[in-house]
């Protein structure tokens, strides 16, 4: 683990491998979820990693895991409703020319697949994975994190998520205000999606209650060469990974 400096702030950053840009082929960039962190991904990219003969690199975003906090996040710090796009164009470019990663393969869940797919819009990339996206607000997501809102204050979501956050109301409220703000509502990125041109596949569960069918269907409208894998019987966190939703 290693924290580096982008933007004026630490992200802490797992690489799996010895060298992601000595490899001839593509390694793995893994952008976690709303929730999300380093930790909460568990033995997950390192599996994948290993199952495709591929390096990876691991990182938390600003406010999660051990990265450099979010100061007033409820406040002055509050996330606007381009939160994702700063991250995708902004925060990604920088840390991918820091560590020395030219045209990755982004995996990305949530909140970390809509970056995915936001920076492979704009940026070249090998491919890109995008594990239940938001590409546009439904009413099931909203109501989802709402819900989660009231696991946090009332129920056991605060402290299962402080195990993986060194400031777990940085991680949560950062997410769940921007999310439920008005603004918000208008967020929707399927215009953009037509500029992708590497290969994509998209996952989406049936039983996710952050999001339906609709997501990567409308992805896919965008780019009809997209590979989509929808999944009965599962929920969000499509893969077994140590998280919490």
């Amino acid at each position: 683990m290693e924290l580096v400096e982008i933007n004026g702030n630490h992200l802490e950053v797992e690489r799996i491998g010895d060298s992601p840009a000595s490899d001839h082929r593509a390694p793995l960039v893994f952008l976690h979820e709303g929730l999300g962190s380093i930790a909460q991904w568990g033995d997950w990219p390192a599996s994948l990693c290993a199952a495709t003969g591929r390096e990876g690199v691991v990182y938390s975003r600003r406010g999660y895991g051990g990265s450099s906090p979010v100061p007033d996040v409820r406040g002055a710090g509050r996330l606007g409703p381009d939160y994702m796009h700063r991250e995708a164009l902004q925060v990604l470019p920088a840390l991918l020319e820091r560590i020395g990663i030219r045209q990755p393969v982004l995996v990305g869940h949530s909140d970390g697949g809509t970056i995915a797919l936001i920076h492979a819009a704009h940026h070249p990339v090998s491919a890109c994975v995008a594990l239940a996206p938001h590409v546009m607000v439904e009413d099931i997501s909203v109501s989802g994190i709402e819900e989660a809102r009231h696991e946090y204050e009332h129920g056991s979501l605060r402290e299962r998520l402080a195990r993986h956050h060194d400031d777990v109301d940085s991680a949560f409220w950062q997410w769940n205000d921007v999310w439920l703000s008005p603004a918000f509502r208008a967020f929707d990125i399927r215009k953009e999606l037509g500029a992708i041109t590497a290969p994509l596949l998209c996952i989406q569960g049936e039983q996710d209650r952050y999001g339906t069918l609709a997501q990567i269907r409308d992805v896919q409208s965008a780019v009809p060469a997209a590979l989509l894998l929808e999944i009965a019987d599962c929920g969000h966190s499509l893969i077994v990974i140590s998280g919490t939703r």
